[in-house]
This record gives C-alpha cells, structure tokens and sequence, in this order.
C-alpha cells in the first residue's frame, strides 16, 4: 500500500487522498462510513470529509477485515466492537494498577518517614 509523503505531516486528508492511500474508490469510503460507526470523519467549512490520522487507522483496519481476512461488513462490524471492548477493558485495567502503584508508593513513604 502507498504511503503519503509529503515532507511535512497533514493533521487532516481528504477522501481522495485517503483512497489512494488504501486502494480503494472513494465511494466504497463513503459507504463504510454509513457502515461502521467507528468511521465517521469530520466535514470542512465547505462539507468536504477530512481524514485524522486516526480516522486513517480505522479505515486500514475495516479494509484489512474486509479485503485480506474476508470477513462480511456485518462479521467485521462485530470484530471491531469485539477489539474496542477489549481495548476498553484493557484501558481500565492499566488505571487499576496505575492506581495500587500510587496506593504503594504513598505506603512506602509512610514507612520510610516513621
């Protein structure tokens, strides 16, 4: 797949740029849109779609589901929610032990100042 480079890093891209990017039409990015609700892309002042960088990540991983493991749009619908949740989980699982690290350090420090 072709990668954009431009000397500079965009913040934003457009749809067409965005389906260069990936290999695919620019409609068949319009349609995912109205598929996935992970997908859904800001619009310009003149209505023009604009890509983040994360809006791109979303799209590489609905074409790699759609394209390379040939899941159908509703089995790669449940696979992305099935990775959200888990990404969820995981997220409050690094609060949890960010929290009983902080817990043990302030032990220690009443330990060490008795």
């Amino acid at each position: 797949m072709a990668m954009l480079d431009t000397g500079m890093t965009k913040l934003y891209h457009t749809i067409s740029e965005v389906a260069n990017l990936i290999e695919e039409e620019a409609h068949v990015l319009r349609y995912w849109e109205s598929e996935f609700d992970l997908l859904r892309p800001r619009k310009n002042r003149a209505g023009k779609r604009v890509y983040t960088k994360d809006d791109i990540d979303v799209v590489y991983r609905i074409r790699h589901l759609l394209r390379d493991e040939k899941f159908t749009i509703d089995g790669a619908k449940q696979m992305m929610r099935k990775n959200k949740r888990a990404a969820k989980e995981s997220s409050t699982s690094v609060e949890e032990l960010k929290d009983i690290r902080l817990f043990f350090e302030k032990m220690l420090d009443r330990v060490n100042v008795d």
